[in-house]
């Protein structure tokens, strides 16, 4: 049966391809009106000293692992439970990811481990902010500055979220966004880095253009351009930066309708949380989060190919999320763990996300929890 409710339903809010059609006019490579625009956006959001759109989250990652000159045998602490990419930016250079355990509520990584898993190897942790819920950052930018750390944060999934008031991606060293398809804020790929140290700017524009000073020469600080280290070509095209011009424009309304889905989850699933039937997100009171994903935990880890399996039947998407990256052939053999995996090997295992996208409708919120219901 095709599914007739997607677990993420792409969102257009009526001006994309307008600012399209206006981009394919005006220029089609990179750093065009559009590309100004958004960073200006984000710059202004953030408070970070510099955003630079890129071609995903996961090209902001390998630029900070370049801004941050990791080199082979470099250690990088960060969760098992995350997407590849925040490992992957950081063996490309020859680093270590050091995988530590997550915490049971947040299922972000747990501050109070970091610190038994710095050595002298250690370079820097990367926080992942899971599901838009922000990882304890004063803790662990404390330990960052105790121990001569840099902070990467992988706010991949937090557009919009904010930890005690400041905007998830600015509070470390560096921060990164993605503008995926999956996530609040689109534009099909896409991503930013958000550069929070003044003095790494000028560097971070030499990478992202291939490791030339070409932005530099634009503003006509320099009379030509050159090869100045290494680099890569990070810049999305200007048509996803138009695409995800009319999405920032609309990034409020966007995130309201997502937590307005979140929050009629929340309230329908009260009753089974308290019959010890599934457990629902944990968000601390320092967390404003954006409501990008609604998961629940289920009691036994059989019950979950049940559970989709009952909404596939009924014509609904469901999914679980991270084969934790320790366990996994590449996490094996480029990364090491530091302690026991026992939450991370435990949750990954029980969790449910659930179709959520500004929007679902409340009757076919009614009818997920009911099959839900029916499995537990």
């Amino acid at each position: 049966m095709s599914s007739s409710i997607r677990f993420n339903a792409t969102h257009l809010i009526g001006k994309e391809m307008d600012y399209v059609a206006q981009a394919c006019l005006e220029r089609l490579s990179g750093d065009g009106r559009f590309t100004r625009q958004c960073h200006d956006w984000l710059e202004r959001k953030t408070g970070t000293a510099r955003a630079l759109l890129t071609h995903s989250c996961t090209a902001a990652l390998e630029m900070a692992a370049l801004l941050l000159d990791i080199a082979p045998g470099d250690e990088i602490i960060m969760p098992s439970y995350t997407f590849v990419s925040t490992a992957n930016a950081f063996v490309l250079r020859g680093g270590i990811p050091v995988f530590v355990d997550v915490r049971e509520d947040t299922i972000n990584l747990d501050e109070r481990l970091i610190e038994a898993a710095i050595t002298s190897r250690t370079r820097a942790i990367a926080p992942v902010h899971y599901a838009g819920v922000a990882c304890e950052m004063d803790t662990i930018m404390a330990i960052a500055d105790r121990h001569g750390l840099a902070v990467v944060e992988d706010a991949a999934q937090g557009v919009g979220a904010s930890y005690r008031g400041r905007a998830l991606g600015s509070i470390g060293t560096l921060g990164a966004y993605s503008f995926h398809e999956t996530k609040n804020i689109i534009a099909g790929e896409g991503g930013a880095l958000l550069v929070n140290s003044p003095d790494m700017v000028l560097r971070a524009e030499v990478i992202r253009e291939k490791g030339t000073d070409r932005a530099q020469f634009f503003r006509g600080e320099v009379d030509k351009y050159t090869w100045r280290e290494i680099g890569s070509s990070y810049l999305p095209s200007e048509l996803i930066a138009a695409f995800l011009w009319a999405q920032f424009e609309e990034e409020e309304a966007i995130n309201r309708a997502r937590l307005a889905v979140w929050d009629n989850y929340h309230q329908a699933f009260a009753g089974l949380e308290a019959s010890g039937r599934l457990r629902r997100p944990i968000v601390p009171d320092e967390c404003r989060h954006n409501g990008h994903m609604y998961y629940v935990l289920l009691p036994e880890a059989a019950q979950r190919q049940v559970v989709i399996g009952a909404l596939a039947a009924a014509g609904i998407q469901a999914a679980f999320h991270y084969v934790p990256l320790h366990s996994s052939p590449a996490g094996e053999k480029f990364g090491r763990s530091h302690g026991d995996m026992t939450v991370t090997d435990d949750i990954w295992q029980r969790i449910v996300r659930l179709p959520l996208s500004p929007g679902l409708r409340s009757a076919d919120q009614v009818r997920i929890v009911e099959i839900l219901a029916s499995c537990t």
